[in-house]
């Protein structure tokens, strides 16, 4: 965190038309900023902008000369505005029901503009942030070579959406808000054979069973370190993902894209099907040629993203081992900008 930069956005319109400061942090890994090919990477529900390092929460996966290469590329991770990973009270939101998905790829769009950014390498985000990064690359189909959302869709289900609606309930019911909501979230993000394959009802005191000791952990760990309105922000946020709200219908609207869009599912996911992702493919390659997808194979379900890194990298590595050299006339002038 002491890395933390911030930039402020003043009168920001959110979804229902109010306007907000918006003090917008961000952490840079790698290369220097404007010397290398730049990959903004969105956090998921819970996590921040620390993605590398020895806390860093997808660092099997980044690092250097590990899939996406921190000695080739420059990463960029915005922290999603009222998540709280700067522990300053007064940048959490806490009106939270008037903000979207598509206001957030708004704010992230602003932050590129200060940071003279007009162009990516890649947009890649799982879950949550992989919505976004949806959302963002409908709003700027010019801005990524390659948009890679992770176990996500462009838009949210019944299912999601009926899920979010417990989570907000318990987030604003419970005695014990945090812990509750993050207990039941950890149910839709693995699955029943991988809670079995991981605890066979095995026991580790009396009476509880370890499945039960395993949830109680995550809850309390998560009422540690999370606020609670950050919680109920995010939650919003994943139940607001939809890129065709208030325009055409989905392939007209994803067809702008102009990057390769790499769209990677998990077989086992309950949150976002895969059934779900191969729709979205057959649907946006009918008019795009320039989309793939691949797929995780996992007992785990949605948290295959975060741990099933062998398979991801494999389906990363054809889009992050061309070692592209920078154009360092281009790189230099924007940087004499900056100055």
């Amino acid at each position: 965190m002491e890395n933390l930069k911030y930039i402020n956005i003043p009168e920001f319109v959110n979804n229902n038309g109010k306007t907000s400061d918006i003090k917008l942090s961000y952490q840079l890994f790698g290369r220097p900023l404007h010397t290398a090919p730049i990959i903004l990477v969105n956090h998921a529900l819970t996590g921040n902008s620390n993605v590398v390092g020895d806390q860093g929460w997808w660092n099997d996966l980044i690092g250097d000369n590990k899939c996406i290469d921190t000695l080739h590329y420059t990463i960029l991770a915005f922290n999603i505005p009222g998540n709280g990973y700067d522990n300053l009270e007064e940048n959490l939101i806490h009106n939270y029901q008037e903000f979207t998905a598509r206001n957030i790829a708004e704010i992230f769009a602003l932050g590129l503009q200060h940071l003279l950014i007009n162009k990516l390498y890649a947009i890649i985000g799982g879950s949550v942030g992989g919505g976004i990064a949806w959302e963002l690359a409908v709003l700027k189909p010019d801005l990524a070579e390659h948009i890679i959302p992770i176990a996500t869709d462009w838009k949210v289900t019944d299912w999601i959406i009926a899920n979010c609606h417990i989570q907000d309930a318990i987030l604003n019911n419970s005695s014990q808000p945090l812990k509750d909501a993050r207990m039941h979230a950890m149910t839709l993000y693995r699955t029943p054979e991988s809670l079995t394959k991981k605890f066979s009802r095995s026991k580790d005191s009396q009476p509880l069973f370890e499945v039960q000791s395993w949830l109680n952990y995550h809850g309390d760990q998560l009422d540690s370190r999370f606020h609670l309105s950050a919680y109920k922000l995010m939650n919003q946020i994943l139940k607001t993902i939809d890129i065709t709200k208030g325009r055409l219908p989905f392939k007209d609207v994803a067809s702008v894209i102009k990057g390769h869009v790499h769209i990677i599912t998990i077989n086992s996911d309950l949150f976002f099907k895969a059934d779900e992702n191969w729709e979205t493919y057959i649907d946006l390659k009918s008019v795009k040629q320039n989309v793939t997808i691949g797929e995780i194979k996992s007992l785990h379900g949605h948290d295959a993203f975060l741990i099933e890194f062998d398979q991801l990298s494999r389906l990363l590595n054809p889009i992050f081992e061309i070692k592209q050299v920078p154009n360092h006339s281009k790189f230099e002038t924007v940087l004499k900008k900056c100055v």
